[in-house]
């Protein structure tokens, strides 16, 4: 009888495996062209921004893309953050996800804090995301200000970051890019997970489909 139940259970769910929970902190690897950095994306406290950052990385979403951008604060060089991820690459683009505040996750944007970029809309993060080699309070939420959303740190490679930080910048840009855009942006040549499963969405990779991969 508890056989049959099961089975029956199991047709309710059209026969499909529950895929197993991930692990509070997933560590994820970006090769880079500059170096390595290692990641440890929390998923304990900023579930959503962590589950969307893990899907861009288990759809292979995040290879082949760059930093592009390294912000330095004034009389400061070695304090800012440095910019990564699609950048406008509409092909590469999950769904926006919800906002998961600082006030919420009591993560803090301190040194060595990864945050999910947005636009002007709280809820439009993608897969642009910052590193901070700094403390940056005035992008934890506070009222009359959504903030941005932590959701892990670096545990490798804050020499890279430093590095990429460095780097020659232009003179050019618009508004809050102005005079922050690499010259020579640096390539994210793979980025994958080393804790847990990985969970493709098995959405259609537009990008390698125009490249004929």
């Amino acid at each position: 009888m508890r056989l049959l139940m099961c089975a029956v259970v199991a047709m309710l769910l059209g026969g499909a495996t529950p895929r197993p929970a991930e692990p509070p902190v997933v560590r994820v690897r970006l090769e880079t062209t500059a170096g390595a950095i290692v990641l440890a994306i929390d998923v304990r406290h900023a579930p959503r921004t962590a589950a969307n950052f893990l899907a861009y990385v288990d759809d292979e979403r995040l290879d082949g893309t760059r930093f592009y951008r390294a912000s330095r604060r004034e009389g400061q060089p070695g304090v800012g953050f440095i910019q990564g991820g699609i950048d406008t690459d509409a092909r590469r683009r999950l769904e926006p996800v919800e906002l998961e505040p600082t006030s919420r996750t009591g993560l803090r944007h301190v040194s060595g804090a990864i945050s999910m970029a947005r636009y002007d809309s709280p809820n439009s993060g993608t897969a642009n995301f910052s590193l901070l080699t700094g403390p940056r309070p005035d992008m934890d939420a506070r009222p009359g200000h959504p903030g941005y959303a932590v959701f892990g740190r670096v545990v490798g490679g804050m020499d890279v970051v430093k590095r990429i930080l460095a780097m020659p910048t232009s003179p050019g840009g618009e508004g809050a890019f102005k005079g922050e855009l690499l010259m020579r942006p640096v390539t994210i040549t793979r980025a994958v997970r080393l804790d847990g499963t990985p969970k493709p969405t098995g959405h259609v990779k537009v990008w390698k489909l125009l490249q004929g991969v």
